[in-house]
């Protein structure tokens, strides 16, 4: 049975590190980052996404994150694989569990979801999930 798992993350640490800029503002970026999570799901998280600025306040994301923490009180870890972009001061992403990554009571976890931030490095999620 899927059921929707939702709630807030909060980013607590954004260390990002340009690795190709151009003369137009565009630029590739490596970006490692720390979060927590409330509600649904109640952990951390850290997370490295590649960035590709087309213009200062325009990108698009690729990148893993590995989720610790406690679904549904049942406690374990997984890898979230995310595709999103960053458009007029918000960040979206759709994503979804990497197969196999879930570990301990979180072993089996499947799931796709999205996130979109608000404000002060917090974002809502949404996982719909078996979990």
């Amino acid at each position: 049975m899927e059921i929707a798992l939702e709630g807030v993350f909060q980013i607590t640490n954004w260390k990002e590190t340009p690795y190709q800029e151009n003369n137009d503002g565009s630029k590739l970026s490596h970006a490692k980052i720390k979060q927590t999570y409330s509600g649904s799901i109640e952990g951390s998280s850290e997370i490295q996404y590649l960035m590709s600025y087309q213009t200062p306040l325009s990108a698009t994301f690729v990148g893993y994150e590995a989720v610790v923490g406690r679904l549904s009180g049942t406690s374990g870890t997984f890898i979230i694989q995310h595709n999103g972009t960053f458009e007029k001061g918000v960040a979206k992403s759709t994503f979804h569990v990497v197969p196999g990554s879930g570990t301990e009571g979180l072993a089996g976890i499947e799931g796709n979801g999205s996130f979109e931030s608000t404000e002060n490095g917090q974002a809502n999620y949404v996982l719909n999930t078996n979990a």
